[in-house]
């Protein structure tokens, strides 16, 4: 049997794992994998700016595609600055499998450059954390990365591999693309199935509440059939956007989390069986929806629920969640369509209200989000994807902003992630067919942005189609309007100091300035429309932002 370099291995080996595009940031610990990466004619090198933001795009990768995405690091602060990266996909589901290099092993107990515990630093941030100590491992340890990375729940596996042992030779070979694919999973016992059937015919207001992991194709897929059967009132985590489709939106009340003051909220007070499909406590914690843990609860999901005071399913649907959403429409008998309708008509109305409110229709002054939202949902198609980061930018585009496909409207909901929207918009643009062939969107806040503005070089050399919207208040608007509700005043959060529109241009990005309400539609069909990456700087209006928080619903309503 012909013997291959390690570093051979694991590039092969990611090739039958199916990876076409890899994210990283040399160096010399690392050096043999590039090399090998180099001569491989269907995996792409992209080489980030920052290793934080290289786990980001495979991040995004991973929750797009649902094939792990990869990032490389060498040894010491190329290793622990993937930290963040990591965490934020361990915490809200993205596959990644982490490629760091370490010092040779006959150095690894001696005080020498870039010497560093990595694994005792990123194991906390991932499911699985290994070191390759001998070459003959190589390829089983490539091989139960992406199995771990890619079972539910998903996140982050992360590979040591010392200088020496990347360049030295092994004889196993690299496993066949089958090998890589985690197991799959079957329904719940036909028992709980049915007697879940009994629970949603008999009750008044069943409610479907999707989670993150709710937004799989497939189990999207399933969603759709069980809501075009039955029109179950149906509501959305922020990782969950996109599941419920344009044409049944009449069923659909909005997206929740953070502060218990939205539609949805009053929907799950008043509900007396709430279906939780795919539903992770990260991403709104129960005892903000639950507070009193008496809501009639059916937890429908790839693994056991999270069981506690505030969250108490009657029925866990334990499996795979499409076939279990299939089964359910594929047998339920009826739902109680007139005590829905009659409990859920002030909601109707309610929830569409926002699209009335005059500052959607604002001709002057500094632009409104509403506004900008608005606008932008008539310029981009279903199919869009449109990437979000964290900030007040977020809370808006996640209730406000319509989503009709799945992971199409993305966000960081778990860690809420500063930095996130343009790597994850780098990565989106790569992963497209061909590469860069539609508009992808992303939108920050001035604070994010500047998280990881550097690959802004990446994006542009990579030819990626993107335009980026930045909301500029000079600030870091989430943080302010909290600590103004607690403290009447703010504090640390001032910024400023940017000029983005030349910031875009020294980038080789087309920058554009949005500074009044009446340019709105023009400035965003011109940025929209540009081939390549655009920036808008928006001057956008936060004067109204503690009503985000405000007008929290009381425990006892209903």
């Amino acid at each position: 049997m012909a013997e291959d370099t390690v570093a051979q291995i694991i590039v092969n080996s990611l090739y039958n794992a199916g990876v076409r595009v890899v994210f990283g940031v040399p160096g010399a610990k690392i050096d043999k994998l590039y090399d090998c990466l180099q001569d491989h004619p269907e995996i792409k090198l992209i080489v980030a700016r920052h290793e934080q933001n290289a786990a980001m795009m495979a991040a995004a990768v991973g929750r797009i595609t649902g094939t792990p995405g990869v990032c490389i690091a060498t040894s010491g602060p190329g290793a622990s600055n993937l930290a963040t990266g990591l965490v934020t996909a361990t915490t809200e589901g993205d596959p990644v499998v982490a490629l760091i290099g370490s010092v040779p092993r006959a150095m690894n107990t001696h005080r020498t450059h870039q010497n560093m515990k990595a694994l005792d630093i990123l194991g906390p941030t991932s499911k699985f954390a290994v070191n390759i100590d001998v070459e003959d491992q190589a390829a089983e340890v490539v091989l139960n990365a992406f199995r771990t990375a890619g079972s539910s729940p998903k996140g982050a596996a992360v590979i040591s591999i010392p200088q020496d042992v990347a360049k030295a030779r092994s004889n196993i070979s690299p496993f066949t693309p089958t090998a890589f694919d985690p197991p799959s999973y079957g329904p719940a016992p036909t028992s709980r199935l049915d007697f879940v059937a009994k629970l949603i015919e008999s009750a008044q207001l069943p409610v479907l509440f999707l989670g993150m992991r709710a937004s799989h194709p497939k189990v999207v897929t399933a969603i759709r059939e069980l809501l075009s059967k039955f029109p179950l009132p149906t509501i959305e985590t922020f990782q969950a956007a996109g599941a419920v489709p344009q044409d049944l939106v009449h069923l659909f009340y909005g997206r929740v989390g953070l502060f218990r003051n939205q539609v949805g909220d009053k929907l799950l007070a008043k509900s007396d069986l709430i279906l939780a499909v795919g539903y992770d406590p990260v991403e709104y914690d129960a005892f903000a929806w639950n507070p009193h843990g008496d809501k009639r609860i059916v937890h429908i999901d790839f693994h056991a629920s999270d069981y506690g005071v505030y969250y108490r399913p009657v029925s866990e649907l334990v499996g795979s969640i499409a076939e279990n959403v299939l089964y359910l429409s594929q047998n339920l008998n009826g739902i109680s369509d007139s005590s829905i309708s009659t409990l859920t008509g002030d909601l109707t109305r309610e929830y569409k209200s926002w699209q009335d409110r005059p500052e959607v229709k604002r001709t002057s002054g500094p632009v409104h989000p509403l506004q900008f939202i608005t606008v932008l949902q008539g310029l981009v198609s279903k199919d869009t994807t449109v990437c979000v980061d964290v900030g007040s930018v977020y809370i808006y585009m996640m209730r406000y902003f319509f989503a009709y496909e799945p992971r199409r409207l993305l966000c960081s909901d778990g860690q809420q992630t500063l930095g996130v929207a343009l790597p994850w918009a780098i990565a989106a643009s790569l992963t497209q067919t061909p590469p860069c062939s539609e508009k992808v969107v992303s939108l920050s806040g001035d604070g994010g942005f500047m998280f990881s503005s550097q690959e802004l070089s990446t994006a542009v050399q990579q030819k990626c189609n993107i335009t980026h919207f930045i909301w500029n208040d000079e600030s870091f608007n989430m943080v302010e309007f909290q600590e103004v509700m607690k403290y009447g005043r703010s504090s640390g959060v001032k910024l400023g100091g940017v000029d983005f529109v030349k910031f875009a241009d020294a980038f080789g990005a087309k920058g554009f300035r949005l500074s009044d309400s009446s340019q709105v539609e023009s400035v965003l069909k011109e940025a929209l429309a540009y081939e390549g990456v655009s920036l808008v700087d928006v001057a956008i209006d936060y004067s109204g932002n503690l009503e985000l928080a405000q007008n929290v619903i009381a425990d006892e309503w209903n």
